[in-house]
């Protein structure tokens, strides 16, 4: 939420710039977009926070690439994946097609179906124009408490005036959490369906939070959080899985089924096949003469 905050705040700059030009030479919500995913990328590099250089680039890519054929062709802008140094395991998706993703949350991940659903969750973000949505709605509940705030103080000859600031921040701030907790779990249905379209198992979702509540140090009631309970985001995938079976029902429920990070299914349920498949019982030497072929 922080995050989309802040982001919130590029884009009114932004788009207050925009408005110095006239009406037809304005920017689209396209090259806002750009716009705001340049700045926090140049932002992210002023800090040193942008990792150019890492091992955990041959875990990403490939799992990037198989997300990144079902989700370019739903965005103006290909999606790029780039790995961030930050403390906390996250990932935050940004206007204009990057998707950051932290080298603690490489760490924390399990399996490849649990990092193919945070980068799928991440993709929907953007896909949604989640941030220029959620701009436009904090906008108007500003808009909207301003004015509240103004008639209470004219009737009050402001002696109300600290009360009402206060009542009017923690309004606006349930009001902004709200529309954050809609947009998540949009993002966790789309993000399912993307990985189930690109062939990765959209169960990693579900496994993912699962760590996070055996993770979690308190958690807080989902009603002051900007995002939903992880049970809460477990129990709305059951049910999207269960109610459309044409998608979701080829892949397993059971953790037991991922694939370690670096491999592939297919490496997988080759590795699996040939550990089954039939091999010769090996012979101690000498059992055969010289010559009769049989070779160790």
């Amino acid at each position: 939420m922080k995050r989309l905050l802040a982001v919130g705040l590029t884009l009114f700059l932004a788009t207050a710039a925009a408005g110095a030009v006239p009406a037809a030479a304005q920017s689209s919500d396209d090259q806002v977009e750009t716009q705001i995913g340049q700045q926090e990328y140049q932002a992210l590099q002023k800090k040193g926070e942008l990792i150019s250089n890492s091992p955990y680039y041959a875990v990403l890519n490939p799992i990037a690439q198989q997300i990144k054929r079902v989700a370019d062709p739903q965005y103006f802008h290909p999606f790029q994946f780039i790995l961030v140094h930050e403390t906390q395991p996250n990932a935050f998706a940004v206007p204009g097609g990057n998707v950051y993703v932290t080298d603690s949350l490489m760490k924390f991940v399990q399996n490849r179906e649990e990092l193919a659903g945070v980068l799928c969750h991440e993709t929907s973000h953007d896909i949604h124009h989640d941030v220029l949505h959620l701009y436009q709605k904090q906008q108007k509940t500003a808009t909207a408490y301003t004015i509240g705030d103004l008639l209470v103080n004219l009737a009050t000859g402001g002696r109300a005036q600290r009360a009402v600031d206060t009542a009017a921040n923690i309004g606006f701030s349930l009001q902004t959490m709200t529309f954050s907790r809609d947009v998540e779990s949009a993002a966790d249905r789309k993000g399912a369906e993307t990985c189930a379209e690109a062939g990765s198992n959209p169960w990693g979702m579900v496994w993912l939070f699962q760590q996070f509540e055996k993770a979690d140090t308190g958690g807080s009631m989902e009603m002051l959080s900007d995002h939903p309970t992880d049970q809460h985001r477990i129990d709305d995938l059951r049910r999207e899985f269960a109610a459309n079976p044409t998608l979701f029902g080829r892949y397993s429920s059971s953790v037991a089924n991922a694939t370690p990070l670096g491999q592939s299914p297919r490496a997988v349920a080759a590795s699996a096949a040939r550990s089954t498949a039939y091999k010769p019982v090996r012979k101690p030497k000498g059992m055969f003469p010289p010559g009769s072929g049989y070779k160790f």
